[in-house]
């Protein structure tokens, strides 16, 4: 996870005031706001600040521990073996993989409410607890990157970049 602070953070989408495309930055919390990078990638990240402040998380990276073979799938990564952590790591780990992964898109999921239990698109509690989490600068940002707000399970291999040492 990366958090991305709302207007007073140069990195953040909400960083020019609030618009059409960004609106779902500014609450309620726990709604996707998905956007297009590249050309290329979707990018999942979720509000989490009270309506009318900006703020978010972006969802970097995930484990897949179920619906691995969908994944593999809509990856285009069908014909792997999924037994390793090496291979097993392909899937999501990095915000476009994971968005291709679970086939999310601005045109479906942007604004879904992750909380809700009858949207299609959830954040849920598995009860996994976390052992140790690294604090790093965020990565693939140039302005304010300096930050130290990206969040990551120390030493896990399905992060989308090792944390700088």
């Amino acid at each position: 996870m990366e958090a991305y602070l709302g207007i007073d953070d140069l990195a953040a989408h909400a960083a020019a005031g609030r618009t059409e495309r960004n609106s779902v930055l500014f609450g309620p919390p726990g709604h996707a706001y998905v956007y297009f990078i590249y050309g290329v990638h979707y990018c999942l990240n979720i509000s989490c600040m009270p309506e009318g402040e900006a703020g978010c998380v972006l969802v970097r990276a995930l484990e897949p521990v179920s619906g691995i073979e969908e994944m593999a799938k809509a990856r285009g990564l069908a014909d792997l073996d999924f037994a390793s952590a090496r291979n097993l790591r392909l899937l999501a780990s990095g915000p476009g993989k994971l968005c291709e992964a679970l086939d999310i898109t601005r045109a479906r999921d942007n604004g879904k409410d992750m909380i809700s239990p009858r949207s299609d698109l959830q954040v849920m509690d598995d009860g996994y607890q976390a052992g140790n989490v690294a604090v790093t600068r965020r990565i693939g940002v140039t302005k304010s990157a300096e930050m130290p707000l990206r969040y990551v399970v120390a030493g896990s291999p399905f992060i989308s970049v090792k944390v700088p040492s």
